[in-house]
């Protein structure tokens, strides 16, 4: 069960509750650029609805699977929100890569599948990046500055 309880705002008391994968490997991190955008959503993390009685940690891994064909496994919670475009509501888990290329596998829903550096990453999200999340992304990514190791 998830350590988060539902959010109530909907018309059936529940806001629409979507998992986000944070999966970082290599070095870089992983972003989907669906087919239709959400507002300036273009570029996002690998995410998708929560099903009724599924663990949102489990719709990351699901939905990571669908949309890029990667295996992941959930190795914590990076907090959750309602997402100021969208208004629903987003958990967010770091995720390590098990297996599997990245490669857009719902081709229906997902135009394309990219890696990034942590430099490139505003020219993909221009609008920012929730904190808690950006700041496990600079941890992860981020070099340390010249003369410190």
């Amino acid at each position: 069960m998830s350590e988060y309880g539902p959010s109530r705002g909907g018309p059936d008391g529940h806001r629409l509750r979507v998992a986000a994968a944070v999966v970082v490997h290599e070095g870089r991190v992983l972003l989907v650029r669906r087919r239709v955008a959400e507002g300036n959503l273009s570029w996002q993390f690998p995410a998708g609805k929560v099903e009724p009685g599924e663990a949102w940690e489990d719709a990351a891994v699901r939905e990571t699977k669908e949309e890029t064909g990667l295996d992941v496994s959930v190795a914590g919670a990076l907090g959750e929100r309602v997402h100021p475009a969208t208004g629903r509501l987003i958990s967010y888990a770091a995720c390590d890569v098990v297996g599997g290329p990245a490669h857009a596998a719902a081709q229906t829903e997902i135009a394309e599948v990219a890696r990034v550096t942590f430099a490139e990453l505003p020219g993909y999200v221009p609008d920012g990046i929730f904190e808690p999340v950006q700041r496990h992304l600079e941890a992860l990514l981020r070099l340390p500055p010249p003369g410190q190791s």
